[in-house]
């Protein structure tokens, strides 16, 4: 699929590795839905121009989900790339000194990280199968982002890796039912990227952390996850597949 002057749904699209995407888009010409719970998304999308709208979603409901499937539709026609990068950290051991893991903090990450990613699939695939078919009989291309947490959850990480460990599993079965429809999944799994909360980190512990990559030695970039984005959009025969995007780190016990 020709990445040019795409029409694009992206969550989280208002910081971080969504925002670089956001932006990748806009400059080949594309149009772009941003979905996100920040407000500051709509500032966004207004500097952004004619090409941009903003739709205030929580991913973690259908509903509203599916409202910003249909905004995205009707502005621009239908949506050709769903981007899925909403997402929370959720930090916490299972017995932490205050006591076990609440319950209800593991199920909001996976309200946010595992169900947010199924549902916006689920709704732009069902608005994708009527696209009209391309190369191929390509109708549309969906990137869903996990983590090398999938593979290498670090202490204090057993909600947040267990969600993308999840993103991860259904990448296949849904590529394989979707196929019929000529739509592809397929799911990034970035390793330590320069994001707002990095911000916050004293210097000491980000350059810990940019010391754990092998090559390159930094943190990656939004712009590096927005061009693998652009390349499985492109390439058709990337389909149902994990890739990991993290300078060859392996992460440690903690």
């Amino acid at each position: 699929m020709n990445f040019n002057n795409i029409r694009a749904i992206v969550t989280g699209g208002a910081s971080g590795l969504g925002q670089g995407t956001v932006k990748k888009i806009l400059a080949a010409g594309g149009k772009v839905c941003i979905v996100d719970i920040q407000d500051s998304g709509k500032a966004q999308a207004d500097a952004y121009g004619d090409n941009a709208i903003f739709v205030k979603t929580d991913v973690s409901n259908e509903q509203q989900v599916n409202a910003a499937v249909d905004a995205a539709v009707d502005a621009f026609g239908g949506i050709d790339l769903a981007v899925n990068c909403a997402g929370i950290i959720g930090a916490a051991r299972v017995l932490g000194r205050d006591g076990p893991m609440d319950g209800n903090f593991f199920h909001k990450v996976l309200q946010v990280n595992l169900l947010g990613t199924f549902l916006m699939t689920k709704a732009a695939a069902n608005a994708m199968q009527n696209n009209e078919a391309g190369t191929d009989d390509e109708r549309g291309v969906i990137v869903n982002t996990a983590s090398v947490a999938a593979y290498e959850g670090q202490i204090g990480q057993a909600a947040y890796s267990a969600t993308k460990a999840g993103v991860v599993g259904m990448t296949l079965p849904i590529a394989r039912e979707l196929a019929r429809f000529g739509i592809r999944v397929m799911t990034i799994a970035p390793g330590i990227f320069w994001t707002p909360m990095m911000d916050g980190m004293k210097p000491e512990v980000q350059e810990s952390l940019i010391a754990q990559v092998p090559f390159p030695k930094r943190l990656g970039q939004p712009d590096d996850f927005a061009d693998l984005v652009k390349t499985i959009t492109e390439n058709i025969m990337l389909n149902g597949e994990t890739i990991r995007l993290d300078g060859a780190i392996r992460m440690g016990p903690k």
